[in-house]
């Protein structure tokens, strides 16, 4: 399925009040469940994607692979999609912007893109080479600039904020449209991100972040659920595959199963 040319600008729009809730998908079946339950758009999880492909998270995963799911994605949905492309497999800006401009003809209107542990430079250059391409080509794509210093403890708790402005400002200046910080929950930290930042703050589910209405009016415009649901999912039915290969009380229904026949409906 070809970019719809009003994707990018949709899911840019969804940015601009109020707060995005990403329950975050790894296929083409949990993406369209996602939307079923009305998600306003959707976007994956790097880890449960990669792990449902077969590959461990951290840059791991191939590259035809995640376009295959990306595919498969659109194919399902009419919602914007965002797709979590890690540090974009490569550490040659030129390379990157090519395996994003690749994930953005097969549908997707956004990506999320990471520092890691890496050089901030690193990523401006990517975020740069992303958009040159982008334009060459007439399309467009949401950048969605992660930045791990809370995550990763990059700096000092201390200097957390002032570290990470800092790289907001330079991944602003090469290109990104918004600025995803995991790890951050505090209320004064994330006010001081929303406000200096300069881009959409994103931030990642915590037990400490369950109050969406106050992180809307510390200045939030985004909230994922990151890999918790795949996570969930896998342990859930690990349980029950545990159960029904090794315990005593297999086969028994699930009062959490949704019916063969529901599932079926979706597509």
């Amino acid at each position: 399925m070809p970019l719809v040319p009003d994707t990018a600008a949709r899911f840019r729009h969804l940015h601009q009040q109020g707060l995005l809730r990403l329950a975050n998908a790894w296929d083409a079946g949990t993406a369209r469940l996602a939307e079923h339950h009305g998600a306003a758009a959707v976007a994956t999880t790097s880890a449960g994607l990669a792990w449902s492909q077969g590959y461990p998270d951290g840059d791991h995963l191939d590259v035809d692979a995640l376009l295959h799911a990306v595919a498969g994605i659109v194919r399902v949905i009419r919602v914007p999609l965002t797709v979590d492309v890690e540090g974009g497999y490569d550490d040659d800006p030129a390379q990157v912007a090519q395996t994003v401009l690749r994930v953005v003809q097969a549908g997707a209107a956004g990506i999320n893109l990471e520092d890691g542990s890496g050089d901030p430079a690193l990523l401006a250059a990517k975020i740069h080479a992303i958009r040159q391409a982008c334009s060459a080509q007439g399309t467009d794509v949401f950048i969605n600039a992660r930045t791990d210093v809370y995550l990763r403890g990059l700096a000092a708790e201390s200097a957390r904020v002032d570290e990470t402005l800092a790289r907001a400002a330079r991944y602003r200046d090469a290109g990104a449209d918004g600025l995803f910080v995991p790890g951050v929950a505090g209320e004064a930290d994330i006010r001081a991100l929303a406000q200096g930042c300069g881009l959409p703050l994103n931030v990642m589910l915590r037990p400490q972040l369950r109050d969406f209405d106050a992180l809307a009016a510390w200045g939030v415009r985004r909230i994922s659920a990151g890999s918790a649901l795949a996570e969930s999912a896998f342990g859930h039915i690990g349980a029950q595959m545990d159960d029904f290969l090794h315990g005593t009380h297999t086969a028994l229904p699930d009062p959490q199963a949704m019916g063969y026949g529901a599932i079926n409906a979706l597509f």
